[in-house]
């Protein structure tokens, strides 16, 4: 059984002044995540926002601790690089509770 995990990164740049600098910033930040953790990452909110932007982050793994631990690393991750201005929602499921079987 394999288990997945969507993160939601709520993110807000105080300091950013325009879209290019939030949108190097989210480079940035998108690129080590799917480099360190192995995650599909997408912008997925909040485009033409320049202080704000949503990420969501999916991992997906063989056992619940290991994308629980995962999860939990990413968003300190997250909160190392953006700060205090990181919100996260998360949901973990198994491809039994997405297949019904």
């Amino acid at each position: 059984m394999a288990f997945i995990c969507l993160l939601t990164l709520h993110l807000h740049f105080p300091d950013t002044g325009d879209l290019k600098g939030k949108r190097k910033q989210l480079k940035s930040l998108k690129d080590q995540l799917r480099r360190r953790f192995g995650a599909a990452v997408a912008e997925t909110d909040h485009h033409d926002l320049w202080q704000r932007s949503t990420l969501s982050v999916a991992l997906v793994g063989s056992e619940r601790r290991t994308v629980e631990e995962g999860a939990d690393a990413v968003r300190r991750f997250a909160e190392f690089k953006v700060g205090d201005g990181v919100r996260c929602d998360r949901a973990i499921l198994s491809t039994e509770d997405l297949t019904g079987g």
